[in-house]
């Protein structure tokens, strides 16, 4: 097995992690927020459907709360890529981590209208993770090789 030494610049997939756990810790405050104008009250994971359909404010906090809990669903193997790929490819990785970052943002903050279709032109931030995929392979194999 060889070893990696890890580069200079993998001070920014640092930073990228640490904004993302930014990121992740203000949708928490927005799901908050989305359940006290909504009265859902804990332990309520969400409002009832039928509720939802006729109050805005609890269709809003269903919502939100869904965006978190996907993002939340994703955040393991971002992170994991975000990393991992960073060792080998630090600037791929940042840039890729960027743009996983940026379609969160535009896939929660359509979400959160309360219209779930307009979250779609975010979701295409996922095929960034494919970028920190191959990079976390090619890591694997220097380690390996």
């Amino acid at each position: 097995m060889s070893s990696i030494t890890i580069p200079s610049q993998y001070g920014y997939v640092l930073a990228t992690a640490l904004t993302s756990v930014i990121y992740l810790a203000s949708l928490s405050i927005k799901v908050g927020s989305a359940r006290k104008a909504a009265g859902v009250p804990y332990p309520y994971a969400y409002a009832e459907k039928a509720e939802a359909e006729k109050d805005p404010k609890k269709n809003i906090f269903n919502c939100t709360q869904r965006a978190h809990q996907n993002t939340l669903e994703f955040f393991p193997i971002y992170i994991t890529l975000l990393l991992m790929g960073g060792i080998s490819h630090p600037i791929i990785a940042t840039s890729s981590g960027a743009a996983w970052l940026i379609g969160r943002f535009i896939y929660v903050s359509g979400y959160t209208t309360g219209q779930p279709a307009k979250r779609i032109p975010g979701a295409a931030g996922q095929l960034s993770l494919l970028a920190n995929l191959a990079a976390s392979f090619h890591t694997v194999y220097r380690l390996l090789a």
